[in-house]
């Protein structure tokens, strides 16, 4: 299976959502964080590009947030990226 890193912040409903996806795919995965760290915060943008959470990576590749891992999975894409090892 796959590794997966979902960065988050509190009280975010598309984190919670992309959560529960990967959660009802039987998917393992490390939440971070990143609501009071900056220098995390910054990390995130720099290797995603992206400003927004949640920040999903998959084998340390950016996919993006959970509009991007639902369109992934409506194409069939996702459960390919999470068998990868």
């Amino acid at each position: 299976m796959a590794k997966v890193v979902v960065y988050v912040k509190d009280y975010c409903p598309y984190c919670t959502k992309a959560k529960n996806l990967l959660r009802k795919k039987g998917v393992e995965f490390e939440e971070i964080d990143i609501s009071d760290n900056d220098e995390l915060q910054n990390f995130v943008r720099e290797q995603s590009g992206q400003r927004t959470v949640p920040q999903i990576f998959i084998n340390d590749k950016s996919i993006g947030g959970c509009d991007d891992m639902y369109s992934l999975n409506s194409e069939g894409t996702l459960d390919k990226l999470l068998a990868e090892v």
